[in-house]
Formats: C-alpha cells, sequence, structure tokens
C-alpha cells in the first residue's frame, strides 16, 4: 500500500539551469527545499537513460535500461568536487533558459567532461570510488561501453548492420575492445560515474528532507539497444537478430491503427528459462536509485499487443499472455515489499485488474480523462477513488490543465468539469480546483505536474503522443515557485492529511 501523500512531477531536464538543460546541480537542490517547505513527500521524474535526437530526445527511447544521460551531470557540482576549474566552464554559447537545448548542451557537456576525464586521469587514476563503480557495475557498464564504442565505430550504424564478429558478439573480437580502444572506455565508464555520483548525492539529501523519489521505467527496450544486442535471447528476434514481432496497442476510440511503437517484444518463455535474471538486475538496479517505481505501460506484463514487425500499423496484431502470476511470485519473492505503482491506463481488461489486485500493485487515476461520458460513474472521477492509487491531474503525455481548457475539451467535458468544481469557477482558477478534487479524495497518493501548480497554458505541454517535434523541451523558472504556492499547497496538503511525515 502507498503511504497517503502527494508530490510534484517534474522531470530532470526541467530544471533550471546555466547550461541549456535541467542537471542534478544546485536547482535540483532548491527544488527539493521547495518540496520540503510546501510539505510535499514525493518528487517523480522521468526516465533518464541516455537518449537519441532520432528518437526526438524522448527519454522513453533509449539505447540502454541502466545507463544514464550524461546531459544531466552538473557542471558546478564537477568544479565543487575538484573534477573541474571555474575558467573551464566559461563558453560563448548562449543557452535558451526557457527550453531544454539538447544539441547545444550535448556539445558543451561533452567538452567539458572531456576536461574533467583528463583532470581524473592526472589526479585521481587509482580513485577508489570510481574502481568500486566499475566492479559493482560491469554486469551492464562493460556492454554499454563496448556498445557505443562500436556505435562510434561504425558511424552510428544499428547493431545488426555491423560485422559479423561485433553483431553475433564473438567473444575474442570483445575482449579486445577494452585494451584497443582503453582511453575511450575507461572515459564513458567515468562519465557514467559522475552521473551516479552525482544522483546519489542528491537522493541522500531528498530522503533527509523527508522526499522520496519517484522513478519510472518503461517496459520496453529499443531495438537498437545494448539490451537487445546483448541479451538477444531475450526477445522474439529472427536469425539475422531483428524483431520478428514488435509492440504497439491496439485500435482504439483513439486510433483507428492503433500504435505500432517498433520495440521487440519480449520471449518471456526464455526469460523464465533465465529465472528473469535481466529483469531481476533491473528492478536492483532501479531500486537503489529510486524509492518508489513506476512501470510503465504494466499491463503488457499481464498481456501485450504483438504486431508483425512487416506491418506498417498495428491493426493486424494480437494479444499475447504475457509472463503474468509466474512472473511476480519471482519479484515479490526477491523484493517482499516491492514499492512500485502500475501504470494502468489505456485499454485495461479483466485479467491485469484482477492482477493488480492479487498482487496488490496500485495502479493510476489521472483526472484530466475523467469527463468524457458518464461523469459520475467514471472510475477517474475522484469521488470513485479508492484507497491504493495514485491520483493525477495529468501525467507527460497530457497537456496541461488549462492547455486541455484552452485546446483540446469538448462541450461534453467542459459541462462535466463544470459537475465537479462548479459552473462560476474562474479560468485560472481550474487548476487548484482540479488539483483540491483530487487532494481530498480517497487515492494514497497524488501527483501533481509542476505546470499545473503553476496554473501554465498549453505552451508548457511537456509531451503530445504520437508527434516527435517539439517535445521534452519545457523548462521550469525557479523563482516562479513563490512563497505564496507554497503556502497554498502546504496548507492544500496538510489540510487533506498528505503532509510530509
Amino acid at each position: 500500500m502507498l503511504e497517503r501523500g502527494s508530490g510534484l512531477l517534474l522531470h530532470i531536464s526541467s530544471l533550471p539551469s546555466s547550461y541549456g538543460i535541467g542537471d542534478l546541480g544546485p536547482a535540483a537542490y532548491q527544488f527539493i527545499n521547495f518540496l520540503h517547505e510546501a510539505k510535499q513527500s514525493y518528487w517523480q521524474v522521468l526516465p533518464f537513460n541516455p537518449i537519441d535526437p532520432v528518437c526526438g530526445n524522448s527519454p522513453y527511447s533509449s539505447n540502454s535500461a541502466f545507463a544514464a544521460n550524461t546531459l544531466f551531470i552538473s557542471p558546478d557540482i564537477l568544479v565543487e568536487k575538484g573534477w573541474l576549474e571555474k575558467n573551464d566552464l566559461k563558453t560563448k554559447v548562449k543557452f535558451s533558459v526557457k527550453k531544454a537545448d539538447y544539441a547545444k548542451a550535448g556539445t558543451y557537456k561533452n567538452n567539458i567532461l572531456r576536461i574533467a576525464y583528463d583532470r581524473f586521469k592526472e589526479k585521481a587514476k587509482d580513485c577508489r570510488d570510481f574502481q568500486k563503480f566499475c566492479q559493482d557495475n560491469a554486469y551492464w557498464l562493460d556492454d554499454y561501453v563496448s556498445f557505443i564504442i562500436l556505435k562510434e565505430k561504425f558511424e552510428g550504424k544499428i547493431w545488426h548492420q555491423w560485422p559479423d564478429e561485433y553483431r553475433h558478439r564473438n567473444e575474442e573480437a570483445l575482449s579486445r575492445l577494452p585494451e584497443e580502444e582503453a582511453e575511450k572506455s575507461e572515459s564513458y565508464k567515468f562519465f557514467q560515474f559522475l552521473f551516479y555520483q552525482q544522483w546519489q548525492d542528491l537522493k541522500a539529501y531528498s530522503n533527509s528532507k523527508n522526499v522520496l523519489l519517484i522513478g519510472d521505467i518503461p517496459i520496453y527496450v529499443t531495438d537498437d539497444s545494448v539490451d537487445v544486442w546483448g541479451h538477444p535471447q531475450l526477445f522474439k528476434l529472427d536469425d539475422d537478430s531483428k524483431p520478428i514481432y514488435v509492440a504497439g496497442v491496439p485500435p482504439d476510440y483513439f486510433s483507428q491503427t492503433g500504435q505500432r511503437w517498433g520495440n521487440p517484444v519480449y520471449d518471456w518463455d526464455k526469460n523464465r528459462e533465465t529465472q528473469y535474471n535481466w529483469w531481476m538486475q533491473r528492478m536492483v538496479h532501479n531500486l537503489s536509485l529510486f524509492d518508489i517505481i513506476r512501470i510503465d505501460h504494466f499491463r503488457g506484463l499481464v498481456a501485450y499487443w504483438q504486431v508483425p514487425e512487416h506491418e506498417k500499423t498495428a491493426v493486424n496484431g494480437e494479444w499475447v499472455p504475457g509472463p503474468g502470476d509466474h512472473f511476480f511470485n519471482a519479484i515479490k519473492t526477491k523484493f517482499p515489499h516491492l514499492p512500485i505503482i502500475a501504470e494502468d491506463l489505456g485499454m485495461i481488461t479483466p485479467d491485469v485488474t484482477e492482477a493488480m489486485e492479487r498482487w496488490g500493485f496500485p495502479g493510476m487515476k489521472v483526472l484530466l480523462f475523467a469527463f468524457c461520458g458518464d461523469f459520475h460513474e467514471h472510475p477517474y472521477n475522484p469521488k470513485n477513488y479508492t484507497e491504493n492509487f495514485a491520483a493525477y491531474t495529468g501525467t507527460h503525455d497530457n497537456n496541461t490543465i488549462l492547455g486541455w481548457l484552452n485546446c483540446d475539451a469538448s462541450d461534453e467535458e467542459k459541462r462535466n468539469l463544470e459537475n465537479l468544481i462548479g459552473n462560476n469557477v474562474k479560468k485560472s482558477d481550474v487548476p487548484w480546483k482540479l488539483i483540491q478534487s483530487i487532494m481530498e479524495s480517497s487515492a494514497a497518493l497524488t501527483m501533481i505536474p509542476a505546470q499545473d501548480i503553476l496554473g501554465l497554458s498549453e505552451k508548457a505541454r511537456m509531451n503530445t503522443p504520437g508527434t516527435a517535434q517539439d517535445n521534452w523541451g519545457w523548462r521550469l523558472e525557479l523563482e516562479s515557485l513563490t512563497p505564496h504556492i507554497s503556502q497554498k499547497l502546504s496548507q492544500m496538503t496538510e489540510r487533506w492529511n498528505r503532509a510530509a511525515k
């Protein structure tokens, strides 16, 4: 069961910084201070694995389920720790403060990280913390470093197009790589070390302020990833190691052709033979980083929609049973008090609901989905919430509350909105009215995107599903988190018995 409380949803990229993108530096600590002062118990972030411009910089499309996005390393903390000097941070580049500037930030961060590595080679070659990090994380780190070195070696080609000895993981060829590319290999490990060192420091600070961190695990991985290259037997691949089936969801009210995501689907029989070892490692890794984990597309663990790879849409797919109870039993045996939130949005069938109830997994309720159809009976109506749920005004995939009201809400939805909050409410007051409606509900946990406590419009939307452009860019202005907003949030949190203990 989740403990009663409330928190904010804000990705690391959305934090303020002077370097083109949010990071783990001073603004992250100031945001935790704000959460503490506002009596919030949780901070939820999106996945922070490496991203790819080809995938629109989506944090849900990564080449590794274990590695971290080095764009989030704080230059200011590198100076504090002695890996850089202040002069190293100087640049003529002008960064946007309103939007994440992935390209410019990437070039800048790569340059200063190389400077930090050069200083590491000079002064701290025998750094015990670094050596321990490499040893403890060798099970994923060694393959990850080899993967990105080979991606560079073969000019960014997907791993299916590499020479046979690398594509099929010839042991002799791979064993030569760390020696042939010794400096690259060590530097990439060092960059991961810097991120995880900064993250663990931030987590310790957050927990000291009674703020728990919620992470996010996408259920699937991308085809061109170290996870598929390193563990091809765990996926439904053909003799050339290419996907036979890909993941997606069937046609529904929102899309006549469904959604063809393109991720390779798991061969759950083969995963079962390994006692789900890769998944167990993934859970251990994430539980060391977060206090609670949200599993994206949880329903795929009960049953998943697989589409033949050659199909252009998701229409001609089929439902296939997932690992279900056998997997949940293995997970619960290893982690008896598994702190997860199951993302159970979309097409949820009775078998998914039954599995969640049987294993005690908390689900999600998203208020902005509640206003179409019969509002009084709608499961996302706050008056119908039960206790073991996380209630959201919206997620990273939703418009902001004001954006929804301005651009998306139908006449029917606006009428249902009035049924909840009354018909004499100013538009600018709607976000707080909806925040109050989930705060006073029975749901154990309430999560609010930072944009909604600020009453921001559609310009602050984080992501529009199905589009590849102009997503993941919104940035917070720290000064907008005023004492007035902190006090208002604190009072509401205390009134509904959600204040951090």
